[in-house]
């Protein structure tokens, strides 16, 4: 009789469960393991779009909700709830791998519990740069994991000049790109028929907070509003994350509601924004989506802001400031750059076959929870 192991994966945003949805489909296809979800954060949030419908939609099972949110204001507070309720759970359950996904304090509350509890922690996309909070989150998430699973050379370099053991880094690539690279995508017209957006040609407008610069999100994003409304463009918006400063970027983002020229969503299905994206004429505001899947289909990137610094790997990116001026160039220049060559700098397609063949092997089970740096 095969021994299962356990594998919990956590999640907490629509974009993380995007990412790893190919590695839990692979691993629950598998006898060797026992596949559960934790599921918290925005997935259990009706402001946000209650993606944990998402999730169900996607016929997993062993699904655990649970609500950790409690005020934009006390990201501190959130993180300690989501611990403790995490570290219930896994008291209950005791999983042999918890998987963790970037730079979210979800993932920070997963890789605490599985260090704190001598859980091994899986570690994805960790390795990358960012601005803000989010920065030091996803190093602190890689200082508690023991398994690496990163997206490119350049991450797998800054976790070795971290200390972490190069036998624990394994370069897979970014999980996303295996759904980009299938024939799983809808169509366009099923997507636009979905949401019911009248019209064909249009940008796409995201703008999360940026946690350091609460004081500047009101502005940053009226100027947005304000250069998207007289490019005379269509935009399909979407709401932000729920960091500090969301409700400032929320207030404005509402007031395009009824404009025939915006179609404004809490939040879209994985898949269907990856449609979206595909066919848009580009995509403007500081989601990671415009500096990682954007690139990958040639769609012109306006980022606003310091959310992605150092992150954009691609000269094609457009930087602009929270200035209303630099945002309406930064339109004119995209509306101008048109589509370019696909970038593809984060992997082949087929993550989760990496992914599988890793875990798959007996010697990772065997890996000591304590860890050293290593100069």
């Amino acid at each position: 009789m095969i021994d299962k192991k356990k594998i919990v994966f956590l999640t907490g945003t629509r974009a993380d469960f995007g990412k790893i949805k190919s590695l839990i489909k692979i691993c629950r296809e598998s006898d060797l393991f026992e596949v559960y979800i934790f599921a918290t954060g925005m997935h259990m949030h009706h402001k946000y779009g209650y993606t944990l419908k998402e999730i169900e939609k996607s016929g997993f099972d062993n699904i655990y909700k649970f609500i950790n949110y409690t005020s934009e204001t006390t990201m501190d507070l959130t993180l300690a709830k989501t611990v403790e309720g995490f570290s219930s759970y896994c008291q209950e359950e005791k999983p042999d791998l918890i998987v963790v996904h970037g730079d979210r304090l979800e993932a920070l509350a997963g890789a605490i519990v599985g260090s704190m509890n001598n859980i091994k922690v899986a570690h994805i996309e960790g390795g990358e740069v960012s601005g803000t909070i989010d920065e030091l989150i996803r190093h602190a998430v890689s200082k508690l994991s023991h398994l690496h699973f990163v997206s490119n050379g350049l991450a797998k370099n800054r976790l070795l000049k971290m200390g972490e053991s190069e036998s624990c880094v394994f370069e897979i690539g970014s999980p996303d790109i295996d759904l980009m690279k299938s024939n799983e995508l809808p169509e366009l017209k099923e997507v636009l028929d979905y949401y019911d957006i009248e019209f064909e040609k249009y940008a796409i407008l995201m703008f999360h907070p940026v946690t350091s610069e609460e004081h500047l999100m009101a502005e940053a994003t009226h100027n947005i509003v304000k250069a998207a409304n007289e490019s005379g463009l269509n935009f399909i918006v979407i709401y932000p994350n729920n960091d500090l400063g969301s409700g400032h970027i929320l207030r404005n983002l509402i007031t395009l509601e009824g404009n025939p020229k915006f179609k404004v969503f809490p939040s879209l299905r994985f898949e269907y924004f990856l449609t979206l994206l595909k066919n848009a004429q580009f995509i403007i505001g500081n989601s990671s989506a415009g500096i990682r899947e954007a690139p990958h289909f040639g769609v012109p990137t306006i980022n606003i802001g310091s959310r992605q610094r150092n992150r954009a790997l691609n000269s094609e990116i457009i930087e602009c400031s929270y200035q209303f001026l630099s945002i309406k160039q930064g339109i004119e220049s995209a509306i101008l750059l048109n589509r370019y060559v696909p970038v593809e700098l984060f992997g082949q397609g087929n993550s989760a076959e990496l992914f599988y063949s890793i875990i798959s092997e007996k010697d990772i089970w065997n890996l000591d929870t304590q860890k050293i740096f290593l100069d």
